[in-house]
């Protein structure tokens, strides 16, 4: 069974940092690009960032570039999400996702496995 389990959630003033962690029960981990998404109270799960399935490439959403990076560490089956001059408009459940091939993708469709989510929150 596969299991995805994120960590690190909480609450932080504005222009702090945060750095999420997931770990994952997934024999290809080292295969699959890793995707990390969040959702808002009343919006739909957006896509943050991801990483393909070596660490050679990444991508961000316009609104976390330059203030957040991903990581991988295929050895631990581990992906990690580094938060940094954290706003308010970042306050959302923050997904962990595997992804179906390689490559990395922006869209939720290209990922097969999810976390439970962890909460994110930054006050003003």
């Amino acid at each position: 069974q596969v299991q995805l389990v994120e960590s690190g959630g909480g609450l932080v003033q504005a222009g702090g940092s945060l750095r999420l962690s997931c770990a994952a029960s997934l024999r290809t981990f080292s295969n699959v690009a890793m995707g990390w998404f969040r959702q808002a109270p009343g919006k739909e799960r957006e896509f943050v960032a991801a990483i393909n399935w070596n660490g050679g490439d990444t991508i961000y959403a316009d609104s976390v570039k330059g203030r957040f990076a991903i990581s991988r560490d295929n050895a631990k089956n581990t992906v990690s999400l580094q938060m940094n001059s954290l706003k308010p408009e970042d306050t959302a459940v923050y997904y962990c996702a595997a992804g179906r091939g390689y490559r990395i993708s922006t869209f939720v469709e290209r990922y097969d496995y999810w976390g439970q989510g962890t909460q994110v929150t930054v006050s003003s």
